[in-house]
C-alpha cells in the first residue's frame, strides 16, 4: 500500500520530471526493439533530428507556442486546485472567434487593427467556453471535469458544421474548410525563411505576466492558498467562487489566445481538426512544468520534440503517426508516478493468519 511521507525530498522534487523523461525515452528503446527497429537510430531520428538543423529548431518553437500558451493557463488553474480538462474546447472556440473576425471583416483591412481584433476575438472566445463550467459549478456543483470536457466535443462538432455549412469556402470544392484569411489578419514571420511567427513572442510575455500575477499578487496569493488549502483559504476570507471563476477564465482565455494565434499563423484558416492535439498535451505541460508558468515555457518545449520527433519518424522510419501520442501518454504516465513516489513510500503489509 502507498503511505504518505512525513517530510518529502524537495530535491526529487524537483528533479522528478528530469527523472520522468530518461524513463520515456528508456522505455521508447524498448519499444521500438519490440517494433523490430533500430533502436539506436530510432531514438536518434525521434529525439535528436528535431534538432538538425536551424528550420527544424524553428519548427519546434512553432509547435512549442500554442503549448506553452495553453500549459501557462492551466498551470495557473491547477494550482488552484481547479483542473481543467476543457482546454482543447476553449483552444477551438477561441480559433472560431478569431476566423469570424477575419472572414467577415471588411475587404483590405489594415494589419494594425485587425489581427489584435482576431487576437482579442480568440480570448474572448475561449474565456467563454472556461466561464461556463465555472458558472455551472457555482450554480449547480456540477463537476467542472466533466462540463469542460463534453463541452470540447460540442465546440469541435460546432467547427465541422462552419466549415461545412455557412463558412465553407465557396471555392474550395467540397472541402470543409474556410477561405483563406486576408492579408491583414496573418501574423508576421518573425523570423524569414521559416514559419516562426510573433506568437512566440506572446507566449513569453504571457508566462512572465502570470508568474507575476501568480507570485506577486493578492490574487495569485488566494490562487496558491486555494490549491493548499481550501478551508484555510475561505477562512481567511478569499472567495472560492471568485477565485474558481478567475482561474477558467485565465486558462479559458489563454487556450483562446493559442487557437487565435495558430488559426492566424500557421493554418491561416478552419479546418475541422485544428488542434494537433495541443490542448491534451498541454496538461502534461502544466505538470512537467510544476505548475509554473514559467516551467511551462520549458516544458513546451519538451513536448514539442514528441511532435517534431514523430513527423520525422513516420518519414523516415514508417512508423504511425500516432507514435508522437503514445510518447506523450508514456510522458505523463512516468510523471504521475515519479511525483507519486516523491510523495508516498510503497509499504508491504503482511496478513496476520487465523
Amino acid at each position: 500500500m502507498l503511505e504518505r511521507r512525513v517530510s518529502p525530498s524537495p530535491v526529487f522534487a524537483i528533479l522528478s520530471p528530469v527523472l520522468a523523461v530518461l524513463l520515456t525515452v528508456m522505455a521508447g528503446y524498448v519499444l521500438f526493439a519490440l517494433m523490430g527497429k533500430d533502436p539506436v537510430r530510432a531514438m536518434e531520428v525521434y529525439f535528436l533530428s528535431p534538432f538538425a538543423d536551424a528550420y527544424n529548431r524553428s519548427e519546434l518553437l512553432v509547435k512549442a507556442i500554442p503549448l506553452a500558451l495553453i500549459g501557462s493557463g492551466l498551470a495557473v488553474c491547477f494550482r488552484a486546485g481547479v483542473f481543467n480538462i476543457g482546454a482543447p474546447g476553449q483552444y477551438t472556440l477561441g480559433a472560431i472567434f478569431a476566423g469570424g473576425v477575419a472572414l467577415y471583416a471588411p475587404e483590405g483591412s489594415p494589419m494594425m487593427w485587425l489581427l489584435p481584433l482576431c487576437l482579442a476575438a480568440g480570448v474572448l472566445g475561449g474565456m467563454l467556453w472556461g466561464w461556463i463550467p465555472a458558472i455551472l459549478r457555482l450554480w449547480s456543483g456540477a463537476n467542472i471535469i466533466l462540463v469542460s470536457l463534453m463541452l470540447t466535443y460540442v465546440a469541435a462538432l460546432l467547427l465541422d458544421w462552419l466549415v461545412r455549412g455557412p463558412w465553407n469556402d465557396p471555392e474550395g470544392r467540397g472541402f470543409p474548410k474556410t477561405a483563406s484569411f486576408p492579408d491583414g489578419a496573418i501574423m508576421p514571420i518573425l523570423l524569414p525563411g521559416t514559419r516562426l511567427h510573433w506568437g512566440l513572442a506572446l507566449a513569453v510575455v504571457a508566462a512572465l505576466a502570470l508568474t507575476w500575477m501568480l507570485y506577486r499578487s493578492h490574487r495569485g496569493f488566494a490562487i496558491r492558498t486555494m490549491g493548499m488549502s481550501p478551508k484555510a483559504a475561505t477562512f481567511g476570507g478569499f472567495s472560492e467562487g471568485r477565485t474558481i471563476t478567475a482561474v477558467m477564465l485565465i486558462s479559458g482565455g489563454l487556450a483562446g489566445l493559442a487557437g487565435a494565434v495558430e488559426a492566424t499563423s500557421t493554418i491561416q484558416q478552419l479546418q475541422p481538426d485544428i488542434s494537433a492535439g495541443y490542448g491534451f498535451a498541454a496538461i502534461i505541460v502544466a505538470f512537467l512544468g510544476r505548475l509554473n508558468p514559467i516551467g511551462s515555457l520549458i516544458a513546451a518545449l519538451a513536448l514539442a520534440v514528441t511532435y517534431i520527433g514523430g513527423e520525422n519518424a513516420q518519414i523516415m522510419l514508417k512508423l504511425p503517426k500516432n507514435a508522437a501520442f503514445l510518447f506523450q501518454g508514456m510522458l505523463l504516465f512516468f510523471l504521475l508516478a515519479c511525483d507519486t513516489l516523491v510523495n508516498y513510500r510503497l509499504r508491504v503489509r503482511r496478513r496476520a493468519g487465523v
